[in-house]
């Protein structure tokens, strides 16, 4: 039995894998990564309805609301601050708006439902696509230090209520770092 040398059919191969595993990939991002296992910045979501189906949320553009809440949301990867993107669940041009979404990067968290309901933080990862568990904001893994309204939050931070005017905190800090829970947010006056 003869061995043959390696020729176009392994180059071809190889090739193709290559294209495939960078294609694959976020820019920015190691191949195989995602949003919800990488590190900041975590951008907003393309694929709105199904990233809200993700989230058990739908699409009530133009509907008549019969809750309307604000939360905010602060997350700081040590000492420093991570953008909440705008439009994370809502596209004026696409005509959609999840029951729960962003409209800019202050943080501010909307809930605009036509029903009366309990929705909860981990809901709008699972809508933004970023994960969130007990130890663990996307790819930023250490100790998370949570306060709600100024308090410290020891539950999983996924079941946190959204309620109005509500100050959410998540700090990720790595070992001999010690958590700084950041300024109060000052709420713009068309929020009171």
């Amino acid at each position: 039995m003869s061995r043959r040398p390696p020729g176009r059919a392994s180059a071809f191969v190889a090739l193709a894998l290559v294209g495939l595993l960078t294609s694959c990939s976020a820019p920015g991002a190691p191949l195989g990564a995602d949003a919800s296992s990488s590190t900041p910045p975590w951008p907003r979501p393309t694929d709105l309805g199904h990233r809200a189906e993700a989230a058990g949320l739908r699409n009530v553009w133009g509907e008549r609301l019969a809750e309307h809440v604000h939360t905010h949301l602060t997350i700081t990867d040590g000492d420093s601050p991570v953008v909440v993107p705008g439009n994370v669940g809502h596209s004026a041009p696409e005509r959609f708006a999840a029951q729960l979404h962003t409209h800019d990067t202050s943080g501010i968290l909307h809930v605009e439902s036509p029903t009366r309901q309990t929705f909860t933080l981990g809901q709008f990862f699972d809508e933004w696509g970023v994960s969130l568990g007990p130890s663990h904001v996307g790819g930023l893994h250490g100790d998370l230090t949570m306060w709600v309204d100024g308090h410290r939050w020891y539950g999983n931070p996924r079941s946190i209520e959204l309620r109005n005017l509500r100050q959410v905190d998540l700090v990720v800090t790595r070992f001999g770092q010690a958590p700084h829970r950041p300024a109060a947010f000052v709420w713009p006056h068309q929020y009171h």
